[in-house]
């Protein structure tokens, strides 16, 4: 977390979450979702707006975090904001390899491959490690099926089924968190 939101929550430590506002798809984009949009219909049908400014994005990946009930939400200087997510918390890039496959998150943070699910949608997961919050589930980015494909290939990643429903409950994450 950025020294400045640490002094933040210090300053003001009793400021209200936030709910709705801020939503992730399952490329790894995020969507800033006003009243407008909220009230135009639920993540993912209705996006909102995709944040493209690299400094803002940077902030959100360096103060992206869950909660003790497995809300992910973007620690915004005194509030959190909490994120509504299309798929899981995380979105994998993966990296073509002989031996190794390198998988890194949408935050750019480098993840160790654990396990790897298919959804009854063909979708395929990975349960890593990430050295600043331990163990994530994320969806691989659609762009890096191949990479994917041939890891699953090489056996490098043993395929084990779940329901899309299933998920957060088995994972332990929120896909719509709300007060």
């Amino acid at each position: 977390m950025d020294a400045i939101v640490e002094a933040a929550l210090r300053k003001w430590p009793n400021v209200p979450h936030c709910h709705g506002w801020l939503a992730l798809d399952a490329r790894g984009d995020w969507y800033m979702r006003d009243e407008r949009v909220q009230a135009a219909g639920p993540f993912p049908q209705v996006k909102g707006s995709v944040i493209r400014h690299d400094k803002l994005r940077e902030f959100i990946h360096r103060n992206y975090a869950r909660d003790e009930h497995g809300a992910a939400y973007f620690q915004n200087g005194p509030q959190r904001v909490y994120v509504d997510l299309e798929a899981a918390p995380y979105v994998w890039r993966v990296g073509p390899g002989a031996e190794n496959w390198p998988v890194t998150a949408h935050t750019g943070e480098p993840a160790r491959v654990l396990q790897a699910w298919l959804d009854e949608q063909g979708r395929l997961y990975l349960w890593c490690r990430l050295e600043s919050v331990g163990g994530a589930i994320g969806l691989v980015h659609t762009l890096d099926m191949a990479a994917a494909a041939d890891a699953v290939e090489a056996g490098q990643w043993v395929l084990r089924e779940c329901r899309f429903d299933e998920m957060p409950q088995r994972f332990g994450y929120v896909l719509r968190p709300r007060a």
